[in-house]
């Protein structure tokens, strides 16, 4: 192994452990959520599988924040231009700030509506339509805290958001715990908990960008339309990317109460898990991106096939741990012995899908850092056609259950994997040698 490739580990693994922690906050919040409200039953466990499988979109058209703070960050601090990237930031804020107040308004407003699309009917749509209201107070204070992510990412800090992170997640498992178990308030109580989380999180980003070396500043609004513009196209690729497991869950819930709360489990935990190869996107898209902004490709080239070969390899191990783990994680959540078994088959079946989410996740760092958000909107697009004929197959035909809504997932992860690899590879092709004159001859 040459000297180069040791240092840039190095490099990445400083960006990537720390910010596991940072990346892994919102599925925390989940399954914390899953683990608690589990043992109040198998009503409230569906009720929250409906709830959170809602949420999770909505919070994932926000992602933006993040993602396009980063790289713009990362693109001026490479170029020397503080006073830029400390606008970009104040755009990234201000955006939160607004959007997330909306979302919180209009949210509230459909929550009946969004539950019902997904096979909720009496008490479970009921309890599903209160939660969601509920989260949805904290929807600005997670935007925000989204803002602040890219903000610290982008100048290659994630011990800082490693530090939030974990800081809110003790407080959500806290409060929840007391408000559930202590108060008896139910799935309300784990609702109130994750949303006073997630303010006590903004405020702690809040207070780290203004201690950061590039502060926040007044935007124009040129700043605001340009994270609107790349809000736009990585938003549209975003609800094309949190359709499929929202379509999951409603495939599920179809198939009955119990293969929707095995499934409730066993996409918490497989998604606690693949999102942490996430980590090894974040490296990917700063260098990528840091290396473009000073013309350097090879070092570019070099970030992308590093990260792309630790997330396979990380793949590969999830898929051993998520195997693992159906062997007894599922008693921490339930104490149904069938939502058990449903949930030990999901968690199977998802192990074998973990190396093509590595991949997945990876690309999308290396994109982002590309700076292409058209490419990517359109390969999530494109990926939903390899989802959707086997949902429907196993809409019509029950009995392939839990195993037919997994296949259905790795077939998405895996032409997203190709789409996203396509454009890399073209992108990070050496650029043709120019034609040389003719020969003069005598």
């Amino acid at each position: 192994m040459s000297e180069g490739r040791v240092e840039l580990d190095r490099r990445i693994a400083r960006l990537a452990v720390p910010a596991l922690g940072a990346i892994a906050a919102e599925p925390l919040y989940n399954l914390a959520d899953t683990a608690i409200v589990g043992h109040l039953g198998r009503g409230p466990l569906d009720a929250l599988a409906l709830a959170s499988s809602t949420l999770s979109t909505v919070v994932w058209l926000a992602i933006f924040l993040s993602t396009a703070t980063t790289t713009q960050v990362a693109r001026h601090a490479a170029r020397g231009e503080p006073a830029a990237a400390g606008r970009a930031v104040g755009a990234a804020y201000a955006v939160a700030a607004g959007w997330g107040a909306v979302t919180s308004v209009v949210v509230a407003g459909v929550a009946p509506f969004l539950v019902t699309l997904l096979g909720g009917h009496a008490g479970t749509a009921a309890a599903a339509t209160v939660y969601i209201r509920i989260s949805a107070l904290g929807l600005p204070f997670l935007y925000l805290s989204y803002a602040g992510n890219g903000h610290l990412t982008g100048q290659e800090d994630t011990r800082t958001p490693l530090r939030i992170a974990v800081g809110a997640n003790i407080v959500n498992v806290g409060l929840e715990a007391w408000l559930v178990f202590g108060l008896h308030a139910g799935l309300t109580g784990s609702a109130w908990g994750t949303v006073a989380a997630q303010v006590l999180a903004a405020a702690a980003y809040g207070y780290a960008s203004r201690r950061s070396a590039i502060r926040p500043v007044r935007p124009g609004r040129d700043d605001i339309a340009a994270v609107l513009r790349d809000g736009h196209r990585l938003s549209v690729r975003t609800i094309a990317l949190g359709v499929v497991p929202l379509a999951a869950t409603a495939v599920a819930a179809r198939l009955g109460p119990v293969p929707l709360a095995g499934q409730q489990i066993a996409y918490r935990l497989w998604g606690l898990l693949s999102l942490s190869t996430d980590a090894l996107a974040v490296p990917a898209q700063v260098y990528v991106s840091a290396a473009l902004a000073r013309g350097d490709r090879p070092a570019a080239r070099r970030a992308a096939r590093r990260t792309l070969v630790l997330g396979l390899a990380a793949g590969v191990g999830l898929a051993a741990l998520t195997a693992a783990l159906a062997l007894f994680a599922p008693e921490a959540f339930t104490a149904d012995p069938a939502v058990r078994r449903a949930a030990v088959t999901g968690l199977l079946w998802a192990a074998a899908t973990q190396p093509l989410a590595a991949l997945a996740y990876v690309y999308d760092g290396v994109i982002l850092g590309l700076g292409d958000y058209t490419a990517m909107r359109r390969a999530m697009i494109l990926a939903i056609g390899a989802f959707v004929p086997l949902a429907a197959l196993v809409l019509r035909f029950h009995w392939l259950g839990l195993p037919g809504v997994w296949t259905a997932l790795g077939c998405w992860l895996a032409a997203r994997t190709v789409l996203l690899g396509r454009r890399w590879a073209a992108a990070a092709a050496p650029p043709p040698p120019a034609a040389q004159p003719p020969a003069a001859h005598p």
